[in-house]
């Protein structure tokens, strides 16, 4: 029997986009002589799709989809996540489903297990869980059907009191097929591949995972499906953030890809972040209809970062700088953000803000009564930007890119209105360090961005000699103590255990609570971390936190 994987980029509630992709990867499998193509998790309508979910129009066009591809499933089978009603009338309105289709019509449906409601997901506010489980036959082999967490009970065993596996695996399935939609993570393929080859290694059978690809604002998808042979062993790894269709063959329980394979290598960090960002800011402008996009170029790091991956996204003539220099903007600081204007070829526009600034000084002296200078004229620079920056997205139709990276997110070291602005946030699931080497990564071939850019001290220049350091410890040392509190979620007590200083993590840990209120205001993030501040990091906003 002959498998087609078809790992495909899907809009969410797009459906003439998606079925003609469905269907003519329908098309291409059955000429390259398979039996059965496999598409992704929730693949019908797109994934996450929230409370579209709740829509019965949506959920009718659900089903006129999976009308459509039936139709088109004539002497070849086909499995394909979607939601399905729930007619028992009892819990949830729905169930996420794996539909098994031949001969035009759905022959089985399976329903996911396994809900998971931690980080990003929410399957629970929308699915009802599968109770029994058990294996489709077809073309004389024995399927043992998943749906994505269906297969995580190992790692997360305190979530799961039952394994679907348990009751699949007594059916001695030939071959396991885990439909999914598991987000990007930059240190995710590890874990996904240990779950996946101990359930091949426990079942004695290969195991087909089959995964999204595309990015939906703040979710990417990888790709990255994965082949394993009985002995867990990875036959294959499909590519990542690009859609895919291979084929495999399974007689008896020996899977045999036919195609030249791709090598399993240990994933280094700054590339995948690099490709995930940059489909991350291609899917967002595509899927939202956006074409040009506008950001803030101050001569900094963080800023030259962004306008390079925007323009390696969608091209340098799509991308529009704005520098805004103010009298505390060094000289080099604005030769840094030409070079980089040329290094790219993208457009580019010098608007001064002094003058607006003193505008705003005067006009508020009287009210002020003479106070000293403070973070409040600082902020109104940040803010004039920010609004000159909105007024090139009203005026020409530009989308601002956000800047801020995820240590000045966490610690609340941006303006809100002013360098917070933006529909989308390209860096703030990476650590100011992350962006240095993601910075090298980039003028890996050719310099791109300045080497002064990077070498020099980080700085708002919102005031004379300011440098980020006067206000934070230095980033190294930063982010370190953040990445314990955000990514592995420790208290105060447990870092200070692993040798920081007790008055420098309570005063970061500090920083990072009293930030909610802006974070709550910030723009979507592209995630790509295993916890990144939005809909994956739920804290309250009014709270006394423990530290």
């Amino acid at each position: 029997m002959i498998i087609a994987l078809a790992q495909l980029n899907y809009h969410i509630g797009n459906f003439d986009c998606n079925t003609s992709a469905i269907t003519w990867a329908i098309q291409e499998a059955k000429d390259h002589g398979a039996d059965i193509v496999v598409f992704a998790e929730l693949a019908i309508g797109g994934y996450p799709a929230k409370d579209l979910l709740r829509s019965d129009a949506f959920l009718d066009r659900c089903e006129a989809a999976v009308a459509e591809v039936a139709a088109h499933c004539q002497g070849i089978a086909c499995i394909i996540g979607a939601p399905v009603r729930n007619t028992t009338g009892k819990g949830k309105p729905l169930f996420n489903a794996a539909l098994f289709i031949a001969e035009g019509t759905v022959q089985h449906i399976v329903h996911k297990g396994l809900l998971p409601d931690y980080d990003v997901f929410d399957e629970y506010r929308y699915f009802q869980p599968a109770e029994t489980f058990g294996c489709i036959r077809y073309g004389g082999h024995t399927i043992a059907l998943t749906i994505c967490e269906d297969l995580w009970n190992i790692a997360t065993p305190k979530l799961y009191r039952r394994s679907p596996m348990d009751a699949l695996r007594e059916e001695n399935p030939d071959i396991i097929i885990n439909i999914a939609a598991s987000p990007f993570s930059y240190n995710h393929l590890r874990e996904r591949m240990a779950v996946l080859a101990a359930h091949a290694q426990q079942t004695q059978a290969p195991l087909l995972y089959l995964n999204h690809v595309g990015a939906h604002a703040d979710i990417i998808f990888d790709g990255r499906s994965i082949i394993l042979d009985a002995s867990g062993e990875c036959v294959d790894l499909m590519v990542s953030f690009q859609e895919d269709l291979q084929c495999y063959e399974l007689k008896g329980k020996t899977i045999t890809p036919l195609h030249e394979t791709h090598t399993v290598q240990p994933p280094l960090d700054t590339p995948l972040i690099h490709q995930a960002l940059l489909l991350g800011i291609r899917d967002y402008f595509s899927k939202s209809g956006f074409k040009k996009a506008v950001v803030g170029l101050s001569g900094g790091i963080d800023s030259a970062v962004v306008a390079a991956l925007a323009c390696e996204a969608l091209g340098p003539e799509n991308v529009m700088a704005v520098l805004m220099p103010s009298v505390y903007s060094s000289d080099h600081s604005i030769a840094d953000a030409l070079e980089l204007v040329r290094n790219t070829g993208c457009h580019h526009e010098v608007i001064p803000i002094q003058p607006m600034a003193d505008a705003f000084n005067d006009s508020l002296e009287k009210t002020f009564g003479g106070l000293a200078p403070d973070l409040t004229e600082e902020n109104i620079q940040a803010r004039i930007r920010g609004t000159l920056l909105m007024a090139f997205s009203n005026k020409l139709g530009y989308i601002l890119l956000n800047t801020s990276n995820k240590s000045e997110a966490a610690v609340g070291y941006g303006t809100l209105y002013g360098d917070m602005a933006g529909a989308l946030g390209v860096i703030g699931d990476i650590y100011k360090t992350q962006v240095y080497r993601l910075a090298g990564y980039i003028n890996r071939e050719k310099t791109v961005i300045p080497e002064h850019t990077i070498s020099k001290p980080p700085s708002a220049e919102l005031r004379p000699g300011q440098k980020d350091s006067d206000s934070l410890p230095e980033y190294e040392l930063l982010d370190a103590v953040l990445f314990q509190y955000i990514e592995n979620e420790k208290s105060a007590a447990q870092i200070i255990t692993l040798g920081f200083d007790e008055t420098l993590v309570h005063r970061v840990l500090n920083l990072v609570d009293k930030a909610e209120f802006k974070r709550y205001q910030a723009p979507p993030i592209l995630r790509v971390s295993s916890k990144a501040f939005g809909a994956g990091r739920a804290m309250p906003l009014v709270a006394k936190y423990p530290l």
